[in-house]
């Protein structure tokens, strides 16, 4: 409750910026956690704006290339997701959320995920028969 005044006003919080809020709208989410892939897994997630093909290296270190941010191929540490204020799901991709994305000292807040899909991985040249 705030004051105006004398008079005492109620300010209405959206669910979603709550933390029971956020914790109920990711877990409803569907996505992948960094920390579930194999190291060189390379994924393609497709926001509203762009589309991103992002190898995940180490955790939550990654290659990333796609966007306006990421012309080329660069080095980044993706944080996690979020609905686009403070509270943040660690080393998450979720559909519906934004990605944010720390690379050469920015962040970087992606519009929302609106699909996920994992790259098939082919053997190299000399493997196949």
């Amino acid at each position: 409750m705030t004051m105006r005044g004398n008079q005492p006003t109620q300010v209405r919080v959206p669910r979603s910026a709550t933390l029971d809020g956020f914790a109920r709208e990711v877990a409803a989410s569907e996505g992948v956690n960094l920390h579930d892939l194999e190291p060189l897994t390379t994924l393609l997630v497709h926001t509203s704006n762009s589309t991103y093909r992002i190898i995940v290296s180490n955790r939550t270190a990654i290659l990333i290339q796609g966007g306006a941010f990421f012309p080329e191929v660069t080095k980044g540490q993706l944080q996690g997701s979020s609905l686009g204020g403070s509270l943040l799901k660690v080393a998450w991709i979720g559909i519906g959320l934004s990605m944010e994305i720390s690379a050469s000292g920015q962040r970087i807040v992606t519009s929302p995920v609106r699909a996920i899909a994992k790259e098939p991985t082919t053997p190299p040249a000399h493997y196949c028969h």
